[in-house]
Formats: structure tokens, C-alpha cells, sequence
């Protein structure tokens, strides 16, 4: 069984996401991927298998996406995924993909609805937001 996250360490949802996946027991491939951006055919199958747009999966909040015109109403999805693979920094994160399926796990307990093991105990997100209880069961926020 093999689950894969997308990673990068300095991004809160990122973080919480591993460690959700670290409480079922697995221990994914983790991909930072500043370091070792994916290739344009597994970025566009991550992208296509999360059922996103391509403009979805850019992080549009970076300084570059402006900087590089891509807020542009002309701007198409080739050039989009050419600027991701260009700076790995416009890729939204995390993608975590399972035998389960893939998603973009914003907000981090998205990554639930894919794994394939249950969770083993308690979970808190790092701002102590209670995720799952004691007993391994999602917490349902109140409204």
C-alpha cells in the first residue's frame, strides 16, 4: 500500500496532513516537492485525479503568480503548469495521493476521506484543534 504526500515542511497544512497520515501507522513516500518538483505528467495526473482545474491546483496567494502574469484572464492551463514546474512554489499543497484516490488536502482533514487504514488515537491539528478523539473517530466541528 503505498501512500504519497506532496510535502513541504515550512506550511502548517502540510505538517498536519503527514501526521494524520503517521497516526494510521503508515509511513508515506514523502515528496518535498521544492526540492524534487514532480514532471509535468505526474503533476497533471495528480491535478486530473483530485478532480481539480488546473488554476485550482496553483497557489495564488505567492508573489510570483502576479509577478509572472498569471492572474491574466488569457493565461492558459499550459502555461499555468509550465510556471508550477518552473517554481514548484505555485504548486498548492499538499497532494496526497492513496490506493484510495487523491486530493488536494486543504484543509488538512480531507486526507481522511482517502486513507486507507483508520486512525490509531487522538489527534490535534498544531493550532489544538481537536481532529479525532481518543477512541480514532473524526470530531465533527460544531456549528
Amino acid at each position: 500500500m503505498t501512500i504519497t504526500i506532496y510535502h513541504n515542511p515550512r506550511c502548517g497544512t502540510s505538517r498536519n496532513t503527514l501526521a494524520l497520515i503517521r497516526n494510521t501507522g503508515a509511513e508515506p513516500e514523502v515528496i518535498e516537492y521544492l526540492k524534487s518538483p514532480p514532471t509535468l505528467e505526474t503533476l497533471t495526473k495528480l491535478i486530473s485525479d483530485a478532480g481539480l482545474t488546473v488554476l485550482e491546483a496553483v497557489r495564488q496567494k505567492e508573489s510570483c503568480y502576479t509577478e509572472l502574469g498569471l492572474d491574466a484572464a488569457d493565461v492558459t492551463d499550459a502555461q499555468l503548469l509550465d510556471a508550477m514546474l518552473a517554481n514548484p512554489i505555485l504548486i498548492n499543497r499538499p497532494f496526497v495521493a492513496t490506493p484510495n484516490g487523491t486530493r488536494l488536502c486543504r484543509p488538512s482533514e480531507l486526507v481522511l476521506d482517502i486513507l486507507p487504514l483508520p486512525q490509531k488515537g487522538a489527534f490535534a491539528k498544531e493550532d489544538g484543534e481537536i481532529v479525532i478523539n481518543a477512541e480514532g473517530n473524526r470530531v465533527t466541528p460544531s456549528a
